[in-house]
């Protein structure tokens, strides 16, 4: 038997069959289209993402020689945040999906606060009232989108994430449901209780009738329509990509960190209890189990490995993203050269949605390794703004950090990763630790696994990185970051 994860990511899709070893033994993975409407703005094409999955799950069955029939259960991972407003009778969307790293409700956002709104938004959600998260976009297709406001009062729309999307498409509008920590990062869910919330609800004048059923991460979702796959298959995990990715990673003692470095970079600390951050991390469900909720500290930085897509698409510096590791071994370091990818406002521990990018300290002699190593630094630059958070709200500081996510093969990074936080830096076996994640999750909901420990006991290091760069030269380095990110806000 096997498990197919589903992993739907911000600017690809991928389907990845798994043994009860979490080894993968077909996968199938394909980009999809980005819009850009407006300055700030980001949208998906939730029909095409649909479509995208359920094409790549077919192909991921045959290039692992699977029949649906031999699957346990389905596993989901997904972009968090991201909205999707669809009609319940057709199933067709209403408008496009409002993806996270989209921007346009900042003004919203800004007035909630000037009326001193985010202390009960946080002290509710342990979330910041940014663009960021799915409230105020869902509340922008409400009173934008002609029509969608009486719809949704009447009962006749629904809302979700992306694992709620594919949930509804998978068992054909049977089931309306999403996990605790998707729920969590919708700025309408109530973390200490694990309910929607009312007033939260008023406040960004939500209909309740739009909202999914919120369930553990793992358990019965419901089962696939026979004629999708071959066989109906039970979906039995859902889970954040973030919150998939620190289970893959078996962070499941407080204190343990992953970081994961995909389109954005996102790191978070197992805390076991809810922890409120003094430093603008977020406060989030690591994962629901049983009915007991784990609780984790999240920082989120909007833009990592999309520095590099920037630097191949945009400017055309490079052809591929694997060439990035010989330029920057070829420039041996920026040479004072800073990229500030602020390209649709600063994540944590700053949250200034209006910032924009920067290259700075351009001199005659930078060419294009500096551009691209300038680039991969600033993912460095950003963990550690991240990890210097959390290390001030726990009041200790962690000694290991566990990376995954495609930018980590880069060997390069993974040291400058490590020179630049000052601890060591593990690197596992399975680097798409999202997609393995979203598989243990399954494993548990489907009996697969016994517990938690059963499912660590699959973890394996790959390689571990330790710093090299001398002390006084990080903090050099380091600061000269600081006063660019300075520059842009």
């Amino acid at each position: 038997m096997y498990i197919l994860a589903i992993d739907q990511g911000t600017t690809s899709s991928r389907a990845i069959v798994f043994d009860r070893d979490g080894t993968s033994v077909g996968q199938a993975q394909k980009e999809f289209k980005q819009h850009f409407p407006q300055d700030g703005w980001v949208e998906h094409d939730a029909q095409e993402i649909w479509n995208d999955v359920l094409a790549l799950c077919r192909q991921a069955l045959r290039n692992a020689a699977v029949e649906a029939a031999q699957l346990a259960a389905i596993g989901i991972t997904n972009q968090r945040e991201t909205t999707v407003l669809w009609d319940r009778a057709t199933g067709e969307p209403v408008a496009p999906a409002i993806v996270w790293q989209d921007r346009r409700t900042a003004a919203l956002c800004q007035q909630l606060k000037d009326q001193g709104h985010e202390d009960t938004v946080r002290e509710r959600t342990g979330l910041l009232l940014d663009p960021y998260f799915s409230a105020t976009k869902l509340a922008w297709l409400l009173d934008t989108v002609e029509g969608t406001r009486a719809r949704a009062e009447a009962g006749d729309l629904a809302f979700g994430t992306i694992d709620c999307w594919l949930l509804w498409k998978l068992t054909r509008g049977k089931v309306h449901a999403t996990d605790a920590t998707n729920a969590s990062r919708t700025l309408l869910f109530n973390i200490h209780e694990q309910r929607w919330d009312d007033t939260l609800l008023r406040l960004f004048d939500i209909p309740a009738a739009l909202l999914p059923e919120v369930r553990d991460s793992a358990g019965d979702f419901g089962t696939t329509a026979p004629e999708l796959l071959g066989a109906p298959v039970t979906v039995a995990g859902i889970a954040g990509d973030q919150q998939a990715a620190l289970v893959g990673q078996a962070c499941f003692q407080p204190g343990m960190v992953k970081s994961t470095y995909g389109t954005g970079c996102f790191m978070i600390m197992n805390t076991g209890a809810a922890v409120t951050s003094e430093n603008r991390l977020l406060t989030t469900v690591g994962y629901r189990l049983g009915g007991e909720t784990s609780y984790a500290l999240e920082g989120s930085i909007f833009v990592a490995g999309a520095a590099i897509q920037w630097l191949r698409d945009g400017l055309n510096l490079i052809s591929h993203a694997s060439e990035t590791e010989a330029l920057a071994r070829r420039a041996g370091s920026s040479r004072g050269v800073y990229l500030v990818p602020a390209f649709t406002g600063l994540g944590a521990p700053w949250w200034d949605p209006h910032a924009r990018g920067a290259l700075l300290g351009l001199t005659r002699d930078t060419g294009i390794a500096e551009v691209v190593t300038a680039g991969l630094e600033a993912v460095c630059y950003q963990s550690r703004d991240l990890l210097e958070a959390m290390a001030a709200d726990c009041r200790r500081r962690p000694t290991t950090l566990r990376v995954d996510g495609g930018m980590v093969v880069n060997n390069w990074l993974s040291q400058t990763l490590a020179d630049v936080l000052g601890i060591q830096v593990d690197r596992p076996d399975v680097t798409e630790t999202t997609a393995l994640g979203a598989a243990y999750l399954a494993g548990l909901g489907c009996g697969w696994y016994s517990d938690l420990a059963h499912v660590g006991d699959h973890w394996r290091c790959e390689r571990s990185f330790l710093p090299s760069l001398a002390e006084d030269e990080r903090e050099r380095r380091y600061q000269g970051w600081r006063a660019a990110v300075r520059r842009v806000m």
